[in-house]
């Protein structure tokens, strides 16, 4: 037994050093006969009522129990002998021998076979027992039962044990000292109106043990959760099993929920106020616990956790709005001058202070008095100065009591007391969040920002007249500073002047008109080179002397631009910029026949081409197009549609007299022009030349079809034709392509309707006014598609099924979908949809199966495609 593991964990240096054996408590036993066995003592014991006996923490460790489990017969048989011959030593004893040894207390930790452990009540101590020294049935006693015994050695290992052991009264047994551990099993309902039993586990010296408890045993209002960490009292119920009493929560499992505002965002971060401190904190997108959207202002609920050193937000859920309330802000407005302004720049942006503001305000009780606001604070992001007058209302805040000033807005007086340099503009472009301004006294166009306009409910929009403070940008280059305009304020609609008038009704005659930019080439979009700042001149008398003026085209009407010769009357006005004097307001009051190359007279025809502001008129005779701007419409332009029949003025430009325009361009009611007669023979034919709108290098305008002739190789008859001859006015004929045609009575051809082969295909993604078709005519790239082209303005989207015609254009060789019909709708997920789920929906944490060597059939060919091959019995398979 000396060579047992469990046994030299109790081995002392000396007997008399060992305090865990020798240093306790003598308990004196009142016994009427002196035996250790009567039941005077066990009457001692039962009576002690509320007297408690410590527990101590164990001494031996449960894997070294194996030294008694079974494992070793030889040790297990020495022991058993050696408390035979202990015990037969003791009983050849006198009386009085049994008077002089101690009796302790103890609970029954472990029952094994044969033996098992004492936990001592009294000291730190556990101690094997052979079940030869238990007095009455031992099938009677039990894990938990409190016992009475003598502690004694073992002759020939010298070892502690426990000897002479009886089961005493059950009774209620507590230790003083508290001992921590874990929730392992929460209290639950067990459905029909009772609760079982919670867990807890802790850990002494190595072994780990568990310990049930009631609701009742929970200290306080708390819920006790799986995972929560609490310290507890170890205690034996009457029936004498050990549990845990005056259970307390000391660091739960779940961290706390806190509160805030998302206060800013960025690209996939953003910072939350928080609810129980004047501080910010970060969060990733990615924390979103129900992976709902996190907007601007929500309120949310988070955990905090500690990432490389910082605190971030974990564990995000939205809450209801309105659920958090920071501060409580006064009815009452405050007016203030502005000490210290914010300053916005990069240096400042990660600034401690988070509110670095300083307004100075006389408070009610007549004392001078300083508030302090954050950028948070200003409605709008404005710039302030210092010395600026500002209305603002008190906030106090909830969290801290700090009051600040917030709803800063900026009032107009601030500018008299600044004496800042304010200049006038009108908004010329807006982008989104920025925009630019024409200015009265600069010449080049001013940037600024939407956040430096004072009106916060205002929406910026083209055509606004606004009064500004320009300053250098700090944040550009230095070698490219550009300027930007601040503090900006809106004005009454013609407030802002760029020119004053000097002399008005001023009459005179035009001697050099202008050329709109897109009237010198067919497609405006491509016009780059024009000089938008062309200028006419007109010739007028001043006090006897003959003087030329410069005009602009901004200044006249569009409808009826003044072309040479023109009698005009205009105002004379001095430009702000540049001091430069310049006519305005210019009106066309008599036309000159010199100055007029179109001959006066109402033309008719056709809408031929629609453009991005401009189109084509197709004339009655069908052999030319006649350009129009949509600025000398008279109407709406998104109601034109190709064949409308309209009039117009012609009008001839430019000093070759060959660009030609329409103005004064009227829609006229369907039928008003008269169509020929067609003619019911349905012929056969190819298109050999398409109209100019296909094709614009050609010279002539009018397409021309060859009829089909019955004898192969003999050229058919000849028909021209134009936008009205088409039965689909969209129909993009070109070279080669057959067709279906009547002739009408002026020998034209009539009601063309190109005969093409079908396609069908799926829509492979849809982007705006555009599409493509999963339908190669390239490789690797898809068909595209414009929604113009989709019949009935069906809806399409991805998987959708179509049928189109594949046009090819001859001139840039790229091919389209054109006469587009849904034939059915998307029944599943495309496919690029159904590889991503799958991709997601690989568990990467999980085992996988990896395939090393793939299998071979008989004949080394891949897989197991070669069945057996069937075969008589007794006959075998060459």
């Amino acid at each position: 037994m000396s060579s047992d593991p469990q046994w030299k964990s109790f081995q002392p240096s000396t007997m008399d050093s060992d305090t865990a054996i020798l240093d306790f408590k003598t308990l004196s036993i009142s016994s009427p006969n002196g035996s250790p066995y009567n039941s005077g003592a066990n009457a001692n014991y039962g009576s002690s009522g509320g007297n408690s006996f410590p527990i101590g923490t164990f001494t031996g460790r449960e894997g070294n129990d194996s030294a008694f489990n079974g494992e070793s017969n030889t040790n297990s048989s020495s022991n058993s002998n050696s408390f035979n011959q202990q015990q037969q030593s003791q009983q050849n004893n006198s009386d009085g021998a049994y008077h002089s040894a101690t009796r302790e207390t103890g609970i029954i930790e472990k029952l094994l076979h044969s033996y098992g452990f004492i936990q001592c009540c009294e000291r730190q101590a556990r101690l094997f027992f052979h079940f030869s020294q238990f007095s009455g049935n031992i099938e009677h006693l039990k894990i938990g039962d409190p016992v009475e015994f003598e502690m004694t050695y073992d002759r020939r290992t010298g070892k502690p044990i426990a000897s002479f052991i009886t089961k005493i009264a059950p009774e209620v047994v507590l230790s003083e000292e508290r001992v921590t551990g874990n929730v392992t099993t929460e209290i639950r309902s067990d459905g029909q109106g009772g609760e079982t039993q919670g867990r807890i586990s802790y850990e002494n010296r190595g072994e780990c043990f568990f310990l049930p408890y009631n609701k009742d045993d929970v200290e306080g209002n708390v819920t006790l959760r799986s995972g929560d960490k609490v310290s507890f009292q170890i205690a034996a119920n009457p029936r004498g099993n050990l549990g845990a009493s005056h259970v307390r929560l000391e660091n739960p499992a779940h961290p706390v929920r806190y509160q805030g505002v998302v206060c800013s965002m960025k690209e996939s971060f953003g910072f939350i106020e928080r609810a129980d401190v004047v501080k910010e904190i970060f969060f990733h997108f990615s924390e979103s616990k129900n992976k709902e959207e996190i907007r601007l202002g929500d309120d949310v609920e988070f955990t905090i956790q500690t990432r490389n050193g910082k605190e971030v937000a974990c564990n995000i859920t939205v809450l209801p709005r309105g659920s958090i309330i920071f501060e409580d802000v006064c009815e009452e407005t405050m007016k203030g001058q502005v000490l210290k302004p914010l300053e916005r720049g990069q240096n400042n942006r990660h600034q401690n202070d988070p509110l670095p503001g300083r307004i100075k305000y006389r408070a009610a009780d007549h004392s001078e008095s300083e508030v302090s606001f954050g950028d948070k604070d200003q409605k709008g992001d404005f710039t302030l100065r210092h010395g600026d007058w500002v209305s603002f209302r008190l906030a106090t805040d909830r969290r801290d009591g700090l009051k600040r000033a917030t709803d800063i807005l900026l009032l107009d007086e601030s500018f008299n007391v600044s004496g800042e340099r304010r200049e006038q503009g009108v908004v010329t472009a807006v982008k989104d969040g920025y925009g630019f301004l024409r200015c009265v006294e600069r010449e080049p166009k001013l940037f600024f920002h939407f956040s430096e306009v004072l009106d916060v409910d205002k929406d910026v929009s083209v055509g606004d007249e606004v009064e500004f403070t320009m300053i250098q940008d700090q944040a550009s280059s230095f070698s490219h500073m550009r300027q930007r305009a601040i503090r900006i304020k809106h004005l009454a609609s013609h407030s802002v002047k760029f020119e004053n008038v000097v002399e008005q009704n001023v009459s005179g005659t035009v001697t050099k008109d202008i050329l709109p930019p897109y009237w010198n080439q067919r497609s405006p979009s491509k016009n780059q080179n024009n000089d938008k700042n062309d200028s006419g001149t007109i010739t007028y008398n001043s006090s006897g002397d003959k003087k030329t003026i410069a005009y602009y085209l901004k200044d006249c009407d569009h409808k009826y631009l003044p072309k040479v010769g023109d009698q005009v009357e205009f105002d004379i006005a001095q430009v702000k910029r540049n001091k430069e004097m310049v006519a305005i307001n210019v009106k066309v009051s008599q036309r000159a026949s010199s100055g007029d190359r179109g001959d006066g007279a109402l033309h008719q025809g056709y809408v031929a081409a629609l453009k991005d502001g401009y189109g084509f008129i197709e004339n009655l005779a069908h052999d030319m197009e006649v350009f129009f701007h949509f600025s000398n419409l008279d109407g709406d332009a998104n109601k034109l549609e190709l064949g409308f029949e309209v009039e117009f003025n012609l009008n001839i430009r430019g000093n070759s007299g060959t660009c030609m325009s329409a103005e004064n361009v009227k829609i006229l009611p369907k039928g008003t022009l008269k169509s020929p007669t067609i003619l019911p023979e349905v012929l056969d034919g190819k298109v050999v030349r398409p109209l100019r709108s296909v094709n614009p290098e050609q010279e002539k305008y009018a397409g021309l079809i060859e009829a089909s002739t019955e004898t192969e190789g003999e050229k058919g008859a000849e028909y021209e034709f134009g936008i009205t001859s088409l039965s689909n006015k969209r129909e993009l004929l070109q070279i080669g392509d057959p067709v279906n045609f009547q002739v009408d009575s002026q020998g034209r051809a009539a009601n063309v309707a190109a005969i093409r082969k079908k396609r069908r295909a799926t829509v492979d993604s849809v982007k705006g006014l555009f599409g493509f078709l999963s339908y190669e005519v390239e490789e690797g790239k898809k068909l595209f598609f414009h929604m113009s082209e989709v019949k009935e303005n069906a809806t399409l989207q991805a998987g959708d099924t179509v049928d189109f015609v594949l046009v090819t254009n001859h001139r840039t060789g790229k091919s389209s979908a054109c006469n587009v019909t849904k034939v059915c709708e998307n029944t599943q997920r495309p496919e690029r949809l159904i590889s991503r789920l799958r991709t997601t929906s690989v568990d990467d944490a999980g085992p996988k199966l990896t395939v090393l060597r793939q299998p071979k059939g008989p004949d080394g060919t891949k897989g197991f495609t070669n069945a057996r091959i069937p075969r008589l019995p007794g006959v075998g398979v060459e």
